[in-house]
């Protein structure tokens, strides 16, 4: 087997570890990780595939512990929780995921940030989980308001929220794949 063939079967085997591995992580350490880190997985996550190339995902990333209270408490409320719940897990940095709303992909770009932003945070040693409730959350006009304090103009949709952060504790063991998923039309 020549070098590049024994090369790509390596990338494909650690890509492959990787996918099978990553967890959602529900439970995290307080202390912040590094910026240079944080922005390894923004990189990664601003190169995911796009319709047409448009590259209409947006990534927000929230390391201010009063933004990240101030969405947490959004989330909450809209989630219906009890107050005092976190739903975002204790977890320190949020990368907000949004779309522009003239991007007739605009959700599946986003989805596909949100994929790789919680891949390269595995790669890198960190937790990571997808929270829903951005879509309400920045269909408000405390959203909106949000969004103009930061200067982001735009017209947007929330798609996500990856939460960042240094696992407390071991990841949860993968659940059983369900059977009947795959179809071969041969």
């Amino acid at each position: 087997m020549n070098k590049r063939k024994r090369e790509r079967g390596n990338h494909m085997e650690n890509a492959r570890e990787l996918l099978l591995t990553r967890r959602s992580v529900r439970s995290y350490r307080p202390d912040m990780p590094p910026r240079e880190t944080l922005e390894q997985i923004i990189e990664a996550g601003l190169y995911a595939p796009t319709g047409k190339g448009l590259q209409a995902s947006v990534v927000v990333a929230i390391t201010d512990r009063g933004l990240r209270d101030r969405l947490m408490e959004m989330n909450r409320k809209i989630g219906g929780w009890q107050e005092g719940f976190d739903p975002f897990y204790g977890a320190p940095a949020v990368l907000l995921v949004l779309a522009d709303k003239s991007s007739a992909n605009c959700v599946y770009d986003g989805s596909l940030t949100m994929g790789n932003l919680m891949l390269a945070a595995h790669a890198l040693g960190l937790g990571s989980c997808w929270i829903n409730r951005a879509r309400e959350e920045f269909d408000t006009e405390e959203g909106k308001a949000i969004l103009r304090e930061l200067g982001i103009e735009g017209d947007y949709v929330g798609i996500g929220h990856c939460i960042v952060g240094y696992p407390d504790g071991p990841a949860p063991e993968p659940k059983p794949r369900r059977e009947g998923r795959v179809f071969w039309a041969e």
